[in-house]
């Protein structure tokens, strides 16, 4: 099978630009439609929660949001000489408007953002600290700098540590004047109750598959109609998954995969120790690209399992690979053994185990279930 077509002579740019420099947002209308209805009566909620899948636009309509409330004091908030100004109908402002010209060049002073950021040392955080929050905290003492709204975005609230989401919860307690808090979140289940009691809920729903088509056709052009069809389906509506399993050869890793297990219930040792040593290699991504595809797949077959119908297909050959190991073992068996891989491999990332080891060590667990 054919290898999807990457670029390997030179380092691969960032195909999709930070939320803060894009402007154009697709498949999410109905949630811009709820941001402009609460403006548009005069009582906007001091607080949302945007959740939904990672890599879908929660982050994009927050710049969004954000840079349509700030251009406010330009458009007299609503109002005019007589009253009877149109309310907007949208949150696009223009690219070349002076407030998306500054929130892009990072230098709006009513704008803080947190995310993750690197520490004294220059390594990437796991969390976001609480003196990260703290910074909001002293935002919401001061008055506007172009007297119009404030914006905080949170990108995510769960990469919060404990300290940091108490914080932030008395921020929420006691909003600021004239303040708008956008909390972006990818597993609002683990956020606090507290928090989530205080926000206005947006649920953002994944991307249907011809959309992320669309998007990964003009973001890389490249792409064979095959490669593209697969990237989306793996994406499972996420184009800021598909672009990452696209850049970390993903895709490739995928279906050598699925030509390995093929070969159960009698794994080809061959084929097991080339895998393993792909997903051992020097790439830092090979890893964690190979090892969550895998649980994804082993997900979907415990979930076929217990339903009994088949999954839309990545490729042809799963059919008669997922068909033959839900004959062998019903739903709780595979549930065990995802429970126990998803374990493994959380125990492996924690410790720095031996990833050749591992990655052996969990498919030929799957060979003993499949025997």
């Amino acid at each position: 099978m054919a290898k999807a077509t990457r670029k390997k002579a030179q380092p691969e740019p960032d195909l999709i630009d930070h939320p803060r420099l894009t402007q154009n947002l697709v498949g999410h209308t109905n949630a811009e439609e709820t941001l402009l209805r609460g403006f548009n009566s005069g009582k906007l909620p001091h607080a949302w929660m945007l959740t939904g899948p990672k890599g879908i636009g929660k982050a994009t309509l927050a710049y969004r949001f954000a840079r349509f409330l700030m251009n406010q004091i330009n458009e007299g908030e609503g109002s005019s000489l007589f009253g009877d100004s149109t309310p907007p109908t949208t949150l696009d402002i223009g690219i070349d408007n002076p407030v998306a010209k500054r929130i892009a060049a990072g230098a709006h002073g009513d704008l803080v953002t947190l995310e993750l950021s690197p520490d004294e040392k220059g390594k990437m955080r796991t969390t976001i600290p609480v003196d990260e929050v703290r910074k909001i905290v002293n935002f919401s003492h001061k008055t506007s700098i172009e007297g119009g709204w404030r914006i905080v975005i949170v990108d995510a609230v769960e990469e919060m540590n404990t300290n940091a989401a108490n914080a932030l919860l008395k921020v929420l307690e006691e909003p600021p004047e004239k303040t708008v808090l956008l909390l972006i979140s990818h597993l609002p289940g683990q956020i606090l109750q507290t928090i989530h009691s205080r926000c206005c809920h947006l649920p953002l729903t994944a991307l249907n598959e011809d959309t992320v088509i669309t998007l990964l056709k003009n973001k890389v052009p490249e792409l064979s109609d095959g490669d593209v069809t697969q990237l989306a389906k793996l994406s499972e509506g996420s184009i800021g998954k598909a672009l990452d399993l696209w850049k970390s050869g993903g895709l490739d890793l995928y279906r050598e995969m699925i030509s390995l297990l093929s070969t159960l219930p009698n794994l080809d040792m061959v084929k097991l120790y080339s895998f393993a040593d792909k997903l051992s290699s020097s790439d830092p991504l090979a890893f964690k690209t190979g090892m969550e595809l895998y649980l994804w797949w082993l997900a979907r077959l415990t979930k076929t399992a217990g339903q009994g119908i088949l999954p839309d297909l990545v490729i042809p050959e799963e059919q008669t690979l997922i068909s033959a190991l839900i004959e062998r073992h019903g739903l709780a068996q595979w549930l065990g053994l995802w429970e126990k891989c998803s374990k493994n491999y959380a125990r492996a990332t924690r410790a720095n185990l031996d990833k050749k080891q591992v990655v052996v060590t969990t498919l030929t667990e799957l060979q003993s279930l499949a025997s």
